[in-house]
């Protein structure tokens, strides 16, 4: 590395068994709120429908919330599914959200439906047609943000002229070709999609067009992170981690469920190559543990900015695992 990296949460409000929406939205804020004091760069939330363990469905609700309680980090959507909605609409949301908290709010689009086929549908029954289109909808979420035109019969008034960057979210080459050609800023979601990481990077990197918004590559990549004391303390949170994308995997979708025991058989369901692909880039273990595989990755990939995901039961170790990350993030670029 020769340069700074920056650091960021991707939060998806995961709710644990027992627990409420109400007590997981308010752990979301306080999460936002240590992450703020604690120098991370931006705290992003993500669009997901028809998931029970998921509390960011109403993701533009939340970034509010969180700007609201926060006062440096900057908040945005990690991201929202653009298919979904109306360009118009959602220009109209963030450029609200941009005069209310200026230069802290972050537009990240992506193309998946966040959900299944059939609640894809429910949400907009044209989806696949706006799917398709993605590149033409960002285009026009671009149009809507410009500084007004008289002459334009639509316009979204409330965002004209405000300043949100948008971010191209993505975890194919699709995306990255879409980001290079538009000059737009790259986040892969390598947190659970990792089989094209390094070559999508090579693309937008390769291809890469500047723009007005940035003049040269600007990557992030999403990694899952739960830091303890102690490797077997960590290795005990992480269960509840696999334990919820073994659900995923197996079509037994559920609340996550507390820490356990590392058992034989839930060793050897992790171990499974489903799991063990999806989970690739998980850094679990002590500072030092994770310190090693972080800077390892950081040198493999090359990207501007990690965006970490730390998903536990307990949000009191939750915190805690981020605040050790923040403090390897320091270390690492103190090195330099």
């Amino acid at each position: 590395m020769n340069k700074d990296i920056a650091y960021s949460i991707l939060e998806l409000a995961i709710i644990g068994q027992d627990k409420t929406l109400a007590e997981t939205l308010s752990h979301t804020v306080d999460l936002a709120k240590a992450a703020d004091k604690a120098g991370f760069n931006r705290f992003w939330l993500a669009e997901h429908h028809n998931s029970k363990a998921i509390g960011s469905s109403a993701t533009s609700i939340l970034i509010g919330k969180v700007a609201e309680n926060t006062s440096n980090i900057r908040v945005g959507s990690g991201g929202v599914m653009l298919p979904n909605h109306s360009p118009l609409i959602i220009a109209e949301q963030f450029g609200t959200l941009g005069t209310l908290y200026p230069n802290r709010i972050d537009l990240g689009l992506g193309r998946a439906p966040g959900t299944d086929q059939e609640t894809a549908r429910a949400i907009k029954s044209d989806f696949y047609q706006a799917a398709m289109s993605f590149p033409d909808e960002v285009e026009k979420i671009e149009h809507y943000f410009s500084p007004q035109h008289d002459h334009v019969k639509v316009r979204a008034n409330v965002a004209e002229g405000v300043d949100v960057p948008i971010y191209i979210l993505g975890s194919s080459l699709d995306s990255a070709h879409l980001a290079a050609k538009k000059g737009l800023p790259y986040a892969f979601a390598s947190h659970f999609a990792t089989q094209h990481l390094m070559k999508a990077m090579e693309v937008y990197h390769r291809e890469f067009q500047p723009s007005k918004v940035v003049s040269k590559p600007y990557t992030l990549a999403g990694v899952n992170i739960i830091i303890a004391d102690t490797d077997e303390e960590a290795e005990r949170m992480s269960t509840s981690l696999y334990k919820m994308i073994i659900g995923l995997l197996t079509g037994q979708r559920g609340y996550m469920e507390p820490p356990a025991e590392m058992t034989p058989q839930l060793r050897e369901m992790k171990s499974h190559p489903s799991v063990q692909n999806m989970l690739k880039y998980s850094f679990i273990g002590t500072k030092e543990t994770v310190k090693r595989e972080v800077k390892q990755f950081l040198q493999q990939t090359q990207v501007d900015e990690l965006i970490a995901v730390t998903n536990t039961y307990d949000p009191d170790a939750r915190i805690k695992s981020y605040m050790y990350f923040a403090e390897i993030m320091k270390e690492l670029n103190a090195e330099e």
